[in-house]
């Protein structure tokens, strides 16, 4: 019996979920023995022999040239700040409240969007971000008791990711996702590398860090190609709220694995900004 092109992206979208989830698990882990950017800096050696090995096998390699340098330096930059700041929080603060402040990168990405692509503010969209920010409060609650750098970390990494995924939309007009990918991997290991040195000292993985740092690398790569494939079978408006699945599974993998309460204000805020993600999605659906 032939699988529908929606359950095919629900299948892809399980990878994604699966796979985003043991990222912040391996990223704890690892961080008893390394610090952020040393984790990204091996993390990216490994994508890079990775994305480039492929490539090699599927013919792709001639995708990878050096036009639009200045549009990967933006991107990677976007995005090795924010994976920093997300590998971060997931060591110092509970990984539902993690995941629910990234949940507000896509309501970024529409705030910021006039100014990278050009794209029109309409009412829907404006709705959508007071919403993602009344849900921010609510998780965070920064009236009366000071903010950890936990939770700031985490709302600055969605930003982070936004910048990310707004240049990301201006590359794919352009370059191919095996270019995408290679320049990815490649200037982050660079920037891992200048930020993991600048103290003169980069700490080797061990035995027993390995398997978690080549786990972070193939689930990060999985996780994006996951995705891409459910996007190409179905539309956002279906795919992205399945991704939002990921909250209740981090929460139970937080509380089995970490003994980590949930908070009924994180609980709160989460349907707060997932409501405003689904607006926004609908809204674009409409137009």
């Amino acid at each position: 019996m032939q699988i529908a092109p929606i359950q095919r992206a629900a299948f892809w979208m399980i990878g994604a979920i699966i796979s985003f989830s043991s990222m912040a698990v391996a990223g704890r882990e690892v961080a008893v023995a390394l610090d952020t950017f040393e984790l990204l800096f091996y993390r990216s050696l490994i994508g890079l022999v990775i994305v480039v090995g492929i490539a090699s096998l599927s013919g792709t390699i001639s995708d990878i040239s050096r036009q639009h340098l200045g549009l990967h330096l933006i991107r990677n930059i976007g995005h090795f700040t924010g994976q920093n700041l997300w590998f971060f929080a997931v060591t110092v603060i509970p990984l539902t409240q993690v995941f629910a402040l990234e949940f507000t990168s896509p309501l970024w990405v529409l705030v910021l969007a006039p100014f990278v692509l050009g794209e029109r503010l309409t009412r829907v969209r404006i709705l959508a971000a007071c919403m993602g920010f009344a849900g921010v409060m609510l998780i965070t609650r920064p009236f009366g008791a000071p903010l950890s750098a936990g939770i700031i970390a985490a709302a600055l990494a969605a930003i982070g990711f936004a910048i990310s995924a707004l240049y990301t939309r201006r590359l794919t007009r352009h370059v191919s996702i095996t270019g995408i990918l290679f320049w990815l991997t490649a200037m982050q290991a660079i920037f891992g590398a200048v930020c993991a040195g600048f103290d003169g000292d980069i700490a080797a993985p061990t035995l027993a860090t390995l398997p978690w740092l080549i786990l972070i690398a193939l689930a990060g790569l999985f996780a994006h190609f996951c995705l891409t494939k459910a996007l190409s079978l179905a539309p956002a408006s279906i795919v992205i709220p399945i991704d939002f699945t990921r909250l209740p599974l981090i929460a139970l993998v937080g509380y089995l694995v970490y003994g980590e309460v949930l908070d009924i204000w994180i609980i709160l805020g989460a349907i707060v900004i997932i409501t405003a993600n689904i607006i926004n999605l609908r809204g674009e659906v409409r137009r």
